[in-house]
């Protein structure tokens, strides 16, 4: 019995030391996980901190550069777009296309140009900057992404650049060191409420070889979030104090422009 748990306790090491040496990993965090928005909310940044690490302490560090892609990515929404036309001398919807469940904000940084950090194939695969990132639409009965030429795709991305919240940066992510690495992720004043989702990866030589994940929320506070609140949670309550508010506001102004 003894000299069979020794040979397998000899298999067991021989298997363990041709295995391949551990691989890096990504460590990383953000300056803040929550942002309170109140009404006097004007956009504010996020900063995203890490470095490259192995996974053991022993473990040797390749002999490359290294290349990190953040993407954040905001609450999911359906958006309907229309594209208008001269008819008859009147400007009118021709054209509709419905975007399914698309990021209402998204951001793809890196510390370089994208083209220079992997091949077409990847980034595809990847969804790496908004050329291949997937929107999906709604043709007919058929929901399916398009060609980035697609008009109402292009469009759409353009809109959405033009609020701060579509946005690609090659040169969002600096490395401070040949391992630490730092970036500033910035949200617009009309950033949607809700939980925003951060991706890390790390690439080595055209391949990913790392990923790690993180992600902030944005919050409304105040007095807005308290009437949103209590039009939400009590409903048949507020609809009554904001029928007496009505009330009394059009009794007071009768009283104070009143004419003797």
């Amino acid at each position: 019995m003894r000299r069979r748990a020794a040979i397998l306790a000899a298999l067991a090491a021989s298997i363990a030391g041709i295995q391949p040496a551990a691989a890096e990993r990504i460590v990383s965090s953000l300056s803040r996980h929550q942002v309170l928005v109140s009404s006097n909310f004007t956009g504010t940044s996020i900063v995203l901190f890490g470095s490259v690490e192995p996974d053991t302490p022993t473990a040797r560090r390749r002999s490359s550069t290294y290349d990190i892609l953040v993407t954040i990515a905001g609450p999911r929404e359906t958006v309907v777009t229309r594209r208008k036309e001269r008819v008859l001398g009147i400007w009118a919807n021709v054209d509709s296309r419905t975007f399914v469940s698309v990021p209402t904000y998204l951001a793809v940084l890196a510390n370089r140009p994208f083209e220079n950090i992997t091949n077409p194939d990847t980034r595809r695969r990847l969804q790496v900057g908004l050329d291949y990132i997937v929107l999906p639409q709604q043709i007919g009965p058929n929901i399916g992404d398009v060609a980035p030429n697609d008009p109402f795709r292009a469009n759409f991305i353009r809109l959405k650049t033009e609020h701060a919240l579509y946005s690609q940066q090659p040169t969002g992510v600096t490395f401070l060191t040949p391992t630490l690495f730092r970036s500033e992720i910035r949200l617009p004043a009309v950033a949607t409420f809700g939980n925003y989702d951060v991706d890390v990866k790390l690439f080595a030589e055209g391949e990913m070889i790392a990923r790690a994940n993180s992600a902030f929320e944005i919050v409304k506070v105040g007095f807005e979030q308290f009437v949103a609140s209590a039009a939400r949670d009590y409903g048949l309550l507020y609809g009554i104090v904001t029928a007496m508010l009505a009330v009394f506001t059009g009794w007071f102004a009768s009283v104070v422009f009143r004419r003797d």
